[in-house]
């Protein structure tokens, strides 16, 4: 009897010391928080799971899943495809004339996408703040069908039918679009579909709760039914940054 004790006395022992090393190595939670704009907002819940490191558990890296909704009106998506933003100039730059790069744009007078991204995050711990980023690195979004005002850089629009090969002067034509199912980030113009980057300051309220204000930079890409045959493209792209706010509710740290 004083065996079994005994060892079940060591078997308890081992677990408390096991779980102790497991809770001050590893950092997991979930943030609510709501980015916003003119003419936007991004709401999104996420799930993190980080690994302390360093001395003190000073730094923290590891890997979130972040579910999210885009809410915007009014908005221009360019033409999305690197091989056409990329051009003997160089890339293409934002404030540069859209003829001169020969960028399309569709505008939409409401676009709403759903997403479900999984990334990577890393933080720097001082005390009860932390300092942070994290950014999408693939997943899938979901939209409604939407319809956008088509403007064409050159004028030109030639569409493939059943029958022939049409060109056409889409300048304020209505044309549908969907979000593209894929994302995945891989750099640049060469990224795909709806992905989020974001910074952030988080400061621990209580050992339940945390507030955190950050950055967010946010793609968000639509695919047009209609094919533009003249430079094989049917995807559009908006960029857009906005401030948000929210609160972590930690699991264990």
């Amino acid at each position: 009897m004083k065996q079994s004790f005994l060892a079940l006395f060591f078997l308890l022992t081992f677990q408390l010391h096991a779980q102790s090393l497991v809770s001050s190595r590893i950092a997991a939670g979930a943030d609510a928080q709501v980015a916003f704009g003119k003419g936007t907002i991004a709401p999104s819940v996420s799930y993190f799971q980080l690994l302390n490191v360093g001395p003190k558990n000073q730094f923290s890296v590891g890997w979130t899943a972040r579910f999210g909704t885009f809410y915007g009106n009014n908005l221009d998506y360019i033409t999305a495809p690197a091989r056409l933003t990329r051009g003997k100039t160089g890339l293409y730059a934002l404030n540069a004339p859209l003829i001169e790069a020969n960028i399309d744009t569709m505008q939409f007078g409401r676009a709403t996408l759903t997403s479900l991204n999984f990334g990577l995050r890393a933080q720097v711990n001082i005390g009860i703040v932390q300092i942070g980023g994290s950014a999408d690195i693939f997943g899938l979004a979901f939209s409604s069908n939407r319809r956008g005002l088509y403007r064409s850089s050159t004028g030109r629009f030639v569409r493939q039918t059943s029958l022939a090969t049409d060109t056409l002067s889409l300048q304020g034509a209505s044309v549908a679009a969907v979000a593209p199912r894929f994302n995945a980030r891989l750099l640049g113009d060469n990224n795909g579909g709806t992905l989020a980057t974001e910074v952030f300051v988080r400061v621990t309220i209580s050992q339940r709760v945390s507030a955190k204000v950050g950055y967010q930079w946010m793609i968000t890409e639509m695919k047009a039914y209609t094919l533009n045959i003249s430079d094989n493209n049917d995807r559009f792209r908006n960029r857009m940054g906005m401030p948000y706010i929210g609160l972590t509710f930690p699991f264990f740290n």
